[in-house]
């Protein structure tokens, strides 16, 4: 196979793959009943006037499966953490003993699950829309390459590569929803 064609190929699949990791950690986001740290990661605190992620300013720890406990280095820190979680917008109402924000994660409805489904849905298929636009960009710097005295048989080849892989990471991304689904419906 030509080399251009190769660095085109190995170009898209370092997108993909990218895309597909992206993916995965916007699911990690979206609760699935369980206290996580991961559920307050997107979180940002304004410590001495610039915001920085809450895992920056404070201990995160999960005690049991509905408490999420916050404890910052510095005491003067707890309004601001559970200011800045008010700010998310995340469902959550945390409460400050002085020393520690809680979080107590309500157990999920089931009607909240379906939309919690349809959230990882909608968000699976960002991820496969980005896949598919890799796959154009490639195949249009690949059909380019013609210009530059790389064969139409090579071309070809290399479009047919670029599908496989796209099959390939649109797989990956419907597995980490499969997974993601289940543990959300499981109650």
């Amino acid at each position: 196979m030509n080399d251009l064609i190769k660095k085109q190929l190995d170009d898209a699949k370092q997108h993909m793959e990218k895309t597909v990791e992206h993916t995965d950690s916007e699911l990690l986001k979206i609760r699935a009943g369980k206290a996580m740290p991961s559920m307050v990661d997107g979180v940002h605190v304004d410590y001495y006037g610039s915001p920085v992620p809450i895992s920056q300013v404070a201990n995160i720890n999960t005690p049991d499966a509905r408490t999420i406990v916050i404890q910052p280095w510095e005491k003067t820190m707890i309004s601001p953490i559970e200011k800045a979680i008010m700010e998310a917008n995340l469902g959550f109402n945390p409460q400050n003993d002085g020393i520690v924000v809680r979080i107590n994660v309500p157990p999920l409805t089931e009607e909240r699950r379906k939309d919690l489904v349809k959230k990882v849905k909608a968000e699976a298929e960002q991820g496969k829309v980005t896949v598919r636009n890799i796959r154009k960009d490639a195949n249009e710097k690949i059909k380019k390459l013609s210009k530059e005295g790389v064969s139409e048989d090579e071309i070809k080849g290399g479009e047919a590569e670029v599908q496989k892989l796209t099959d390939i990471y649109i797989v990956k991304i419907d597995k980490i929803v499969e997974v993601k689904e289940k543990d959300i419906l499981t109650v």
